[in-house]
Formats: C-alpha cells, structure tokens, sequence
C-alpha cells in the first residue's frame, strides 16, 4: 500500500508522461509535492522502487521504468491490450550539458543523496573560481553534514598530507564562515579558488598547504572569502 505522497508522485510521472512524452525533471517533482528539497523526491522514488511499482535504468541518469500502478489507478495509463506496458522517461539531467566521460550516472538511494560537482579546485597554484554544475555524484548520507552541500574534482598536491590527492572528489559543506584549522575553500580575490587549511592570526588570514614544498600565503581579511568547508572525500582506484 503506498502512502498519498508515493501515489501523487506516481501518478504525476504518468500524466506527465501522457501528457508531453517527457519526464518531469526532479525540481518539478518537488514543487508538485510540495516538497522542501529534492531528497524527499528520491526517498519516495527509492520506496517506489521497493514496492515494485518503479524501476531504476542502469547507466542513465534520472531514469526510470514503470512497472506497475495502484489497483486505484485508472487502468487506460499506460495499459493496450496485451497488458501493461511499461514506459521508459528520462529528466534533462545530461541534455543541457556533457558530462565527463569518467563519470557514472548517479544512482541514489535511501542512503546516499546527488550533490553537484561545481569543477574543479585547486589544491597548489590557485586557478579559476568555481565553475557550473557539470554533473553529479551520489554520496553516503552519513559523509554529508546539515545544510546544502556541493563536490569538487582536486587537482594538485599541495593537501598530500592531509590524505587529499590529486584526482580525488571532494565533499564541501557550503558556508562562508570556518573554524581556525578547518580545510575549506576559499576564494581569493573574488577570482581564484584553492583548497586550503584556515588559520587567522591576528588581521590577516592564512591559507596553509599540507605540504612542505607549498608555502603558506597570508592575505588581508578582505581578501578571502570563505566558500565551504572540508566534510568529506571519495576516491576512485
């Protein structure tokens, strides 16, 4: 038996579909629900799933197979003469824009969430701010803090002895303040972004690299601004 929120949102994918030929996207979802967030979405889309009325489409994003409706349902969606007939939809995740051929659709579930990958930060030689959303990773709740959270892609070694390598994905809380000794990204400048460990002294902040080799720079109060702090890392091997 579904609850009225996992009925709404299965039969609002129908209709959408009938409608237009094309899946809501996951915003839509959520304001159709009246949903705060787009973990709701997924949480119902996972319960979906375990009851067997939604199937997740291994290696595309966002999309799902039909499988069945509630015996309360009208039975002409998506039913002809031999029985059901499931209807495939995908959302625009992956249309708009390519995502790196590295990249695995994400596949979220009841203990993971999607955070976006916003590109790429610099942990060395600082190199341009914070770039759009290109695609998306799911991550394990529990790797996740409150509040709103994105991925960046590191590169450079200057966080080695941090455990933080080049090539590695890293989990940031967004905020624009941060505690003595935090890792966190800051932007510099307005216009240079770097993964760094915070330290204040006195007037000036201190961007500390976690390798011998890097010096630390020292910047004025006004010139740092705080975009995130260090909650997280996934690494592929």
């Amino acid at each position: 038996m579904l609850t009225r929120k996992q009925h709404e949102l299965l039969m609002f994918i129908n209709e959408r579909i009938k409608e237009s030929g094309v899946s809501p996207s996951f915003d839509e979802m959520k304001e159709a629900l009246d949903l705060r967030s787009k973990s709701g979405i997924h949480r119902l889309i996972t319960a979906l799933e375990e009851r067997g009325f939604l199937r997740r489409l291994p290696h595309r994003a966002r999309a799902l197979e039909i499988v069945k409706l509630p015996e309360s349902a009208s039975p002409s969606f998506g039913r002809n003469s031999n029985g059901f007939s499931p209807a495939v939809i995908e959302g625009s995740l992956g249309k708009e824009r390519t995502a790196p051929q590295n990249t695995r659709p994400v596949a979220a579930n009841e203990d993971s969430m999607p955070v976006p990958v916003m590109g790429r930060i610099a942990a060395g030689t600082p190199i341009e701010a914070l770039q759009q959303e290109s695609h998306q990773v799911s991550v394990p709740l529990d790797m996740l803090a409150r509040g709103e959270h994105y991925a960046l892609e590191v590169k450079g070694d200057s966080m080695i002895d941090a455990g933080i390598l080049d090539g590695d994905t890293v989990i940031i809380e967004r905020c624009d303040t941060a505690t003595n000794g935090d890792i966190v990204v800051a932007l510099v400048d307005d216009q240079e972004a770097t993964l760094k460990r915070l330290r204040r002294k006195g007037n000036s902040v201190a961007l500390e690299a976690a390798n011998p080799a890097y010096e630390t720079r020292i910047f004025g109060p006004d010139r740092v601004k705080v975009q995130g702090r260090l909650v997280g890392l996934m690494r592929r091997y």
